[in-house]
């Protein structure tokens, strides 16, 4: 594992812990010599992760779209900024360029990346893990929205144990690295579709 995908809000949240959850990841980041991949952009928790890896020492690759990079938000002064033409694009890059994926808290551009990853893991695109960090609770009702999805046959067990999840970004990275790529080959069994 030599490059995280970081997804997380382009918001700082209501309370001063989720940025620094996101400073602490930074920081681990950069104390393990893993690069981060993230959305590219200067604001709210991308911007809290990005400033404290580049502070601690490390690499930093944001993706982001010339529509947000002409709004102000890119951050440049970060190793290498790409700009892209769509988000489409942003997710197909930052996937291309990570070895794992890791989400903390945000919204629904957080929860849409999140998902979308894991269905490219469950269809076979890509076989490298993903972890929430689970910052006091903040993924508890998402968490549970799987267990009921997994408990009503809308995803298969070895699926719902795609999504690794750690109270802090050093439990959350141990796992990932406890975790090698698997890859499904086979997502649907129609003998018992």
């Amino acid at each position: 594992m030599k490059s995280v995908c970081v997804f997380c809000g382009s918001s700082p949240g209501k309370h001063p812990g989720y940025v620094e959850v996101a400073r602490a990841l930074g920081r681990e980041l950069a104390a393990r010599n893993l690069r981060l991949i993230y959305g590219g952009g200067n604001v709210g928790l991308m911007g809290a992760v990005a400033d404290a890896t580049m502070s601690a020492g490390g690499e930093v690759v944001g993706v982001i779209p010339h529509m947000l990079a002409e709004k102000e938000l890119a951050h440049t002064t970060i190793t290498e900024l790409i700009a892209v033409g769509s988000m489409h694009e942003r997710k197909m890059e930052m996937a291309n360029r990570a070895d794992a994926f890791i989400a903390l808290p945000g919204g629904f551009g957080t929860l849409d990346e999140l998902c979308e990853i894991l269905t490219w893991t469950q269809l076979g695109l890509h076989a490298n893990p993903t972890a929430l960090v689970n910052h006091d609770g903040f993924f508890d009702g998402f968490l549970s929205f799987l267990d009921h999805a997994a408990a009503e046959a809308f995803l298969r067990p070895e699926h719902r144990a795609l999504v690794l999840t750690g109270s802090t970004p050093t439990e959350a990275l141990d796992k990932l690295a406890a975790n090698p790529p698997q890859l499904f080959d086979k997502w649907l069994d129609r003998e018992t579709a």
